[in-house]
């Protein structure tokens, strides 16, 4: 199991201790508001130096205070134990690992790899574009860093060429057009393989929660060729539109990944219980997609994603759950988190910022 200990300070409503987390089956217990996602969002912290809550770090800090940190223990693939450190400082963001400053979060992408299972990923199935864009993205970021060196390329060039678009430098235009196609090409190469191996694993899965079959997966990429010269002529079709809007109309930050049951869209059809199972699956598909290519078990951090579930697709959703190195839930005092206990499963009651251990 990676996950040893957690070191908090000033962090959320969270006492300023060290929780023992020395199990391959963590669970928070407590009603809402106490602190239960609160640790969950520490734990993710310590694998990606980032929340999955807000993009504003001074909103993590106890109120009345200004910094905060959080310290993960855990233990490599060697058996070797190893600490992040993340820190808000006054005002300043710092990252270590044993003791060592990292100044590329990439860096840790690979140290311990959280498969994240909570509410918001109903937006990869209701949300805009961007949100299915940014799951897929996520999915291949989780073990190819190079392919996030590919997106920052990308959205670099991109943003260059959207400027001299709207400050009306058209003659600068054309230098951005070549190495746009070329990134941009081989980013959806990889989104087109990666949503085809995901179909491998997610329609099997959600026909075996769901009984439906054949609910698939659908990359529909801006461009519609591999070919650059193509490509170079679309920029010169679209002149006089981007012109006019200031902005790049294609490529793929304008891809579309949908969901289809044979030759029709599935969600606007699906009703509420379908689409949250969508969600779930991807998550699981995710999980096992990665333990796939690269043969590592990753952790699976499930934030009261069983509520909304009847106890039969529970337990067939609990059954469908992939390898994992380490398991953290959070439940409600009146689900039936017993089920789910295994022999050696820590137990945390959870209230006002503190917990105790289950006995």
């Amino acid at each position: 199991m990676p996950f040893l200990n957690l070191s908090l300070y000033n962090y959320r409503n969270l006492l300023n201790e060290s929780i023992n987390l020395l199990a391959n089956e963590v669970f928070f217990v407590g009603e809402n508001g106490q602190g239960k996602s609160n640790l969950l969002e520490a734990v993710y912290m310590s694998s990606y130096a980032s929340s999955f809550r807000t993009h504003t770090d001074s909103e993590i800090v106890k109120t009345g205070n200004r910094d905060f940190s959080v310290r993960g223990f855990f233990k490599d693939e060697t058996g070797k134990t190893d600490m992040v450190h993340v820190e808000l400082k006054s005002g300043k963001k710092n990252i270590l690992k044993n003791g060592k400053p990292i100044k590329d979060r990439k860096e840790l992408i690979n140290t311990i790899p959280c498969v994240l299972f909570c509410h918001d990923d109903m937006e990869f199935v209701n949300g805009e574009p961007e949100r299915r864009r940014f799951f897929i993205d996520q999915s291949l970021s989780m073990y190819d860093v190079m392919y996030l060196d590919l997106l920052r390329k990308y959205k670099k060039i991109l943003k260059s060429r959207n400027t001299v678009l709207k400050e009306m430098q058209y003659d600068l235009v054309d230098m951005y057009n070549q190495p746009l196609a070329e990134t941009g090409l081989e980013i959806i190469r990889r989104r087109k393989n990666a949503v085809y191996q995901f179909n491998r694993i997610f329609s099997e899965l959600y026909k075996d929660i769901t009984g439906i079959e054949n609910v698939q997966i659908v990359y529909d990429p801006s461009w519609k060729t591999d070919s650059v010269s193509d490509i170079l002529q679309s920029f010169i079709n679209r002149f006089e539109a981007e012109k006019s809007l200031g902005i790049t109309l294609s490529g793929p930050h304008r891809d579309r990944i949908k969901f289809m049951r044979g030759e029709q869209p599935f969600i606007p059809h699906a009703s509420t219980g379908q689409r949250r199972l969508v969600a779930l699956m991807l998550r699981v598909a995710q999980a096992k997609y990665f333990k796939e290519i690269t043969g590592k078990k990753p952790v699976l951090l499930m934030d009261d994603v069983l509520l909304e579930l009847d106890p039969d697709k529970r337990q067939k959703f609990t059954s469908l759950l992939p390898e994992y190195d380490q398991l953290f839930c959070t439940f409600l005092p009146g689900e039936p988190y017993e089920r789910y206990k295994k022999e050696n499963t820590l137990v945390y009651r959870i209230s006002e910022g503190a917990w105790e251990l289950e006995k």
